[in-house]
């Protein structure tokens, strides 16, 4: 009867996910965990951050008014507003479904197997079974991109590259349905990583005004359509994700800060704090209406809070030698969980996953199996332990009644005034289980073996599940793991130590923090997110120590788990520093001997047809003569702005003369929005453009359509130099041309100071006192932070930029 009714509703789930649609555009992911396909230049583009002063921005920019610079601010804020609100909703409704489905299933268990141990383990394996191949049936068959935790892809895309699908609205919606099913499963993952894409899918759907796909859009929100502004609303929307995930609003700003940008300015700082302080608002309203019982099982879990406020309240100095010993545990095995993670995904890659949808489907149902083993029959092994004097200060009861979780679990006990120690931890939610090791006032509740018995049990199935074709986060497990060792340091102390006021939970928070540090080697914004969770700011000098230790100890061995993933997926990042070996390297050596591909001012349309299915190259050089008949470089013009002049054909000319576009007398027929690519997509290609023999014999004067002032450097030019300024500027492009012979001027910081004077209506430069006219009043100093791909891209000559 069970087995049937399992098996209707695994084929009712196929039917309804057979009738979504496949994809938004063209796949150019490998649909098992979102690893790039070496297919047409790869699965990455670079984004073009950089602002595009041609003719059409200018005139643009000239019609603009205070009005609209004053419009577009309110817009800004409002979309952070919206981005807060939106994140936290999806948040609430992924912690309410996952805790009431595993609220669902230890309930129907712990029912069962007071009649039967055997009837009870089959509805267990079951049930984390079907909401397991929930998962990876949505992920395999409709959105591939949503596979992993998403943080390497959108570390990726605010460094200035583009994974194809990573923030489509299929990806969003498999995010959060895939995420219910892999932690609702029992899997060892977690939800907080990919609440942190969750943020950012619905950051960039906003900014696009929704999905046109699926007809879910509005002209009202497209109002940021630059590469640059959607950077801005995807880095509060990471933001977002990580307030939402661990109730850390502070933390998530300090997050978005130190691990997934390479910039920073303080203007969009307060949007990002603002977004993050509305989604702790919405949270807090949430758990608010939940405590009232409205939620189901939600009261019994809930969002992360590992309140230990009422723990440990001093701390000695002779407690910092063991709590050092933490955070070199932290960094060795943190370390090693990358190393171990790098080869089992790279064998996944190269081996398993190739062969097809139906093995990853198999490889991740096999997972939940082993999983459901491990945590249901390991406990069966270990004796009960009697439950010690019941504090009722404390509100802990002991054993648990049947159907309830939490500390002192009765699980196969023959007396009532027993516990397992052992199923008190595995046999649980993680969020749960993460609760008990770090509780005061439990000591003794677990032994020694079986906390390593969990460890090692709890650390091998963590290292097999990731990389599996389902939403996984990181920032659980690891904690999971590390407060597990911490709380066996912490049982040390206290037997040695003899002190009265020493807790084992501090000891499983400061491993909790350096398992973190030493596998994702963050340090500040993981501190401040441990002391939000924790609830007690007395910990921070600690937290600190194991931080420090853990990053140095892991460092000493392999990168971050983020940066060695974002390897692994062919993402070009440009890290914060650049190799020791470019300090001997120029420039000009950076280019190698290839030719440049360049076009000249007026060119046939059949020629940049012929360039263009050449080559995969994003910016071709603007090549004019002086009347000398010196070659003169008059810009930079991108490839998807050519695909955008093709397509039109409303820029084609018989003449092959430049036209007057300087004097005033050219129309415009395109502006700056025409020519922005549709975030995370394919966009124009080449081979969808349909040209006329007729219109492939005219001509296009690419002058109105180039930027004018593209970034230049001489050949001669460290590396290092020419590497900090593609991370710092966020470049895409860079020229490199012979020293020039003569110089026009010299600027220094005076230079760049404007003063406005309010009696006359002018703008004055400090340097000179040349005054500016009202007109040009709103040509500020712009900021420049932009971001590119790969350092030897175009450079000089032309390699996949």
């Amino acid at each position: 009867m069970l087995a049937n009714h399992f098996q209707n509703g695994i084929e009712t789930a196929r039917l309804v996910w057979s009738r979504i649609p496949n994809s938004d555009e063209p796949q150019l992911l490998d649909d098992a965990v979102g690893l790039i396909k070496k297919n047409d230049g790869g699965g990455v583009e670079s984004l073009d951050y950089e602002v595009i002063e041609n003719f059409a921005y200018r005139e643009e920019q000239a019609q603009r008014g205070k009005l609209y610079v004053s419009y577009l601010l309110v817009v800004k804020w409002f979309f952070a507003l919206l981005i807060g609100i939106c994140t936290g909703l999806a948040a609430v409704f992924i912690n309410i479904a996952v805790e009431n489905f595993a609220g669902w299933k230890f309930s129907a268990t712990f029912d069962i197997i007071q009649k039967s141990y055997i009837a009870g383990f089959v509805v267990y394996v079951l049930f984390n079974l079907a909401l397991v191949y929930s998962s990876v049936y949505i992920i395999t068959q409709f959105a591939p991109a949503a596979a992993g935790s998403g943080i390497p892809e959108i570390k990726g895309y605010l460094n200035g590259v583009d994974t194809h699908g990573i923030l489509l609205f299929r990806t969003l919606v498999g995010k959060i349905f895939g995420s219910i099913g892999s932690v609702g499963g029992g899997l060892a993952l977690g939800k907080e990583g990919p609440l942190v894409h969750t943020g950012a899918c619905i950051a960039s759907l906003l900014g696009q005004g929704g999905s046109t796909k699926y007809h879910i859009n509005s002209r009202w929100f497209q109002v940021f359509r630059s590469d640059r502004d959607r950077r801005d609303l995807v880095t509060c929307g990471c933001a977002a994700g990580v307030a939402a995930a661990f109730r850390a609003p502070v933390g998530g700003v300090l997050f978005a800060l130190e691990e997934v940008t390479s910039w920073w300015r303080s203007q969009l700082m307060w949007r990002v704090f603002f977004t993050s302080a509305v989604v702790a608002v919405v949270v807090r309203a949430a758990m608010g209406w939940c405590k009232s019982g409205k939620c189901g099982h939600f009261g019994s879990g809930g969002f992360i809070i590992w309140d230990i406020s009422d723990g440990q309240e001093d701390y000695s100095f002779a407690e910092l030698f063991p709590m050092a010993i933490i955070g070199v545990i932290g960094g060795l095995l943190g370390a090693l969980f990358n190393q171990l993670t790098l080869y089992i995904t790279t064998w996944r890659r190269n081996h398993l996953h190739m062969k097809g949808n139906k093995v990853k489907i198999i490889e991740a149902c096999l997972v939940s199996i082993l999983t459901s083993v491990i945590s249901f029959g390991l406990p069966l092994l270990r004796k009960c332990t009697p439950c010690p004097e019941s504090d009722p200060a404390s509100g802990i009861e002991c054993p648990r009644p049947p159907g309830m979780y939490g500390n002192y679990v009765n699980f196969y006990c023959s007396k009532d005034n027993e516990y397992n120690d052992l199923a008190t931890i595995f046999f649980n939610t993680q969020d749960d289980a993460i609760r008990n090791l770090f509780s005061a006032k439990t000591i003794n509740e677990y032994s020694s073996q079986s906390l390593l018995t969990f460890l090692v049990m709890f650390y091998a199935l963590a290292v097999v599940t990731f990389g599996t074709a389902v939403p996984a986060g990181q920032f659980v497990p690891g904690i999971m793991i590390g407060s597990t060792y911490g709380r066996l340091v912490g049982m040390f102390v206290v037997k040695y130590y003899r002190k009265l006021n020493i807790e084992e939970g501090t000891y499983a928070l400061l491993g909790a923090a350096s398992f973190l540090g030493g596998s994702m080697r963050m340090t500040v914004s993981l501190c401040v997110i441990m002391v939000e969770i924790s609830n007690n700011l007395k910990f921070l000098p600690l937290i600190m120590l194991v931080l420090l230790i853990s990053k140095a100890v892991g460092d000493a061995f392999n990168e971050g788990i983020y940066e060695e993933q974002a390897q692994l997926r062919g993402i070009p990042l440009l890290e914060s520093r650049p190799k020791y070996e470019m300090r001997n390297m120029t420039a000009k050596e950076a280019c190698g001997s290839g030719r440049v591909v360049s076009f000249p001012r007026v060119v046939k349309v059949s020629d940049v047809v012929s360039i263009l299915r050449s080559n995969k190259h994003n910016g071709f050089p603007v090549i004019d003569h002086t009347r000398s008949g010196e070659p003169l470089v008059i810009g930079l013009v991108l490839r998807s702005h050519l695909l955008v002049i093709l397509q039109s054909k409303v820029d084609f000319q018989h003449s092959p003369l430049p036209s007057d576009s300087r004097g005033g007398t050219r129309s415009i027929r395109h502006d700056s929005g025409e020519f922005a690519k549709p975030v995370s997509s394919k966009g124009i290609c080449i081979e969808d453009i349909h040209l006329s023999s007729d219109d492939l014999e005219m001509y296009i004067d690419l002058a109105p359509f180039l930027n004018p002032s593209p970034y230049i450097v001489p050949e001669d030019m460290s590396l290092t130099k020419v590497y900090n300024l593609f991370r710092q500027l966020g470049l895409r492009h860079l020229f490199v041309v012979p020293r020039p012979s003569r110089v026009l001027g010299l600027i220094t910081r005076k230079d760049l100071l404007i003063e406005e004077n309010k009696n006359v209506n002018t703008l004055e430069l400090q340097s000179t006192s040349v005054r500016i006219g009202h007109q040009y009043k709103r040509l500020t100093t712009r900021n420049t932070e932009v971001e590119r791909p790969l350092l030897n891209g175009l450079l000089q000559n032309q390699i996949p930029d």
